[in-house]
């Protein structure tokens, strides 16, 4: 039996998107949040979990992913609305504010 997974959309203030998918949520939000990947989401401080789906077997969540990063900007943030509609951090309160700033890589913006 395959391991469970989430496909989530991650975001900035300015609402830059990220669509991802993960077996383990709460980890892969920690690195946005400390920036411990270069790259898109370090560079634009896509840190923030706007949406996320939670399927039994990782595959779904995989192919959930393609469909989603294959849709329109504006149709991505209208299921964001389904669930956020003030697109508000879901993942808020996860983490010791203090613990993130020390957890931050040296190269981060």
């Amino acid at each position: 039996m395959e391991k469970g997974g989430y496909t989530y959309s991650a975001g900035s203030l300015s609402l830059t998107l990220y669509i991802g998918v993960t077996a383990d949520l709460t980890k892969r939000i920690y690195e946005h949040k400390t920036k411990a990947f270069r790259g898109f989401t370090a560079k634009y401080r896509v840190d923030r979990l706007l949406y996320r789906e939670h399927y039994p077997d990782i595959r779904d969540a995989i192919a959930r992913e393609k469909q989603l990063k294959g849709w329109l900007r504006q149709r991505k943030l209208a299921l964001i609305e389904t669930i956020n509609p003030c697109f508000a951090d879901l993942a808020a309160g996860w983490f010791d504010p203090e613990d993130l700033r020390k957890a931050r890589m040296p190269h981060a913006p």
